[in-house]
Formats: C-alpha cells, sequence, structure tokens
C-alpha cells in the first residue's frame, strides 16, 4: 500500500480549527465480517487522525505558542499605524503640505514592513506545521498499517479533503471508518498524554495586516 501522506499539504488555521474531535470522534459502528472472497475496505480521515493524536495537539499547541510573541509584535505594529493615521487625521487642517506629506510617507513606511514581517512570519509558521505533519504522518501511518492488518482490511481509503486533494470516497458506511481507532491506537502506542483542554486554538500569524484606513493619510 502507498503512504497517503507522501503527498505535500497546507495547514492552515481554518484546518486546523476545523478538525475538532466532535469531527472523527463518533464511535465506528459494530463491524460484520466480509463474505468470503471480498476485500474489506475502511476508510480514514488520514490528516484528521494525525492531528488529533495527542502528540499531534500537543505539537501544534507547541507550535502556536511559539508564534504567540510574533502575534503579538504584529498586533502592536497594525495598532501602532492605526494611532498614526488616527492622529494625522485629526492634525491634517493645522499641518504644512510638506509635514503632511512626511506623516503619510512614515505611515506607508510602516505599512509596507508589516507587510513583509506578516509574510515572513506565516511562510515560517507552515513550513513548521507542515513538518510537524510529515514527521507524525510517519509513525501514524505505521499504526494503521498494523490496525488494517490486524483487522482483515485489504484496503483503506483517505477521505481527507482538501484544496490539493478533491475526496476519494463519494459515499461510505459509517462502519468503515477507522479514523478514530486509529487515533486511538496511536495515543496508546506513543504514551503521549492528551494535552489540556484548551477554550480556543489561536490563529497563526497574519500574512498580510491590515490597519483601518483613515481618509486623512492622503497619497
Amino acid at each position: 500500500m502507498n503512504r497517503v501522506f507522501s503527498r505535500s499539504i497546507f495547514v492552515t488555521p481554518l484546518l486546523i480549527a476545523g478538525l475538532g474531535l466532535s469531527a472523527v470522534a463518533q464511535t465506528s459502528a459494530t463491524r460484520t465480517a466480509a463474505p468470503t472472497g471480498t476485500t474489506k475496505v475502511a476508510v480514514i480521515n488520514f490528516q484528521a487522525a494525525v492531528f488529533q493524536t495527542n502528540e499531534g495537539r500537543r505539537n501544534i499547541a507547541a507550535i502556536q505558542q511559539k508564534f504567540d510573541p510574533k502575534r503579538a509584535q504584529l498586533k502592536a505594529e497594525a495598532d501602532e499605524i492605526n494611532t498614526l493615521k488616527k492622529q494625522l487625521q485629526a492634525d491634517g487642517s493645522k499641518l504644512s503640505d510638506a509635514e503632511r506629506q512626511s506623516r503619510t510617507e512614515a505611515i506607508d513606511d510602516k505599512e509596507k514592513t508589516l507587510q513583509r514581517d506578516g509574510e515572513d512570519a506565516s511562510s515560517d509558521y507552515e513550513q513548521q506545521m507542515q513538518q510537524t505533519y510529515q514527521q507524525l504522518a510517519e509513525k501514524v501511518y505505521g499504526t494503521l498499517q498494523s490496525y488494517a492488518k490486524a483487522h482483515g482490511y485489504g484496503v483503506v481509503l483517505d477521505e481527507s479533503a482538501g484544496a490539493q486533494q478533491p475526496p476519494t470516497v463519494l459515499w461510505r458506511n459509517d462502519g468503515t471508518d477507522i479514523t478514530k481507532a486509529v487515533i486511538d491506537a496511536y495515543n496508546v502506542q506513543s504514551g503521549v498524554s492528551a494535552p489540556a483542554p484548551s477554550s480556543g486554538m489561536p490563529s497563526a500569524p497574519a500574512s498580510h495586516a491590515q490597519p483601518s484606513s483613515s481618509s486623512g493619510a492622503s497619497h
């Protein structure tokens, strides 16, 4: 069987937020033995299985925490730009043309810097998420193989959906979904405890900031 994770994926905050336990935690229905001579087929959402293991959740949380300072920095830069725009708008009628132009150019320079900082942070974030996924997918795949063999499955289809990979499963019986079972099996094998519950997962550093515009900042 070819490894289903060999393709390149792009992990976004939206994807991470969408991989909640509710999406994969439904217990598979009782499976009946397949008739002699037929091949048992199972379905798995492999991306969800990787990210929702205890180890995956722990690693993602670590990356999110690592980028918290950068996220705060980008917010501070955006807030500063908004403040400068408001000041320019309030003082506009009192400023000379030269002073108004000078302030406008300074704001433009800060916006360009913020744009670059945001894009660099977003690129770095995506690379680290991609690396984390690939490393853990190698191990989860081993558990998937063992589970499939132990339960007599001859084929396992991946129904992970994404922009780069259209769904390969048009219909399935709930009893064929082994996503939750593989997650549980890997958690036991890895020995990694479940992370403490959190109120929510912060988003990735923005690829670009959008400070509020001000009519007083003319170009």
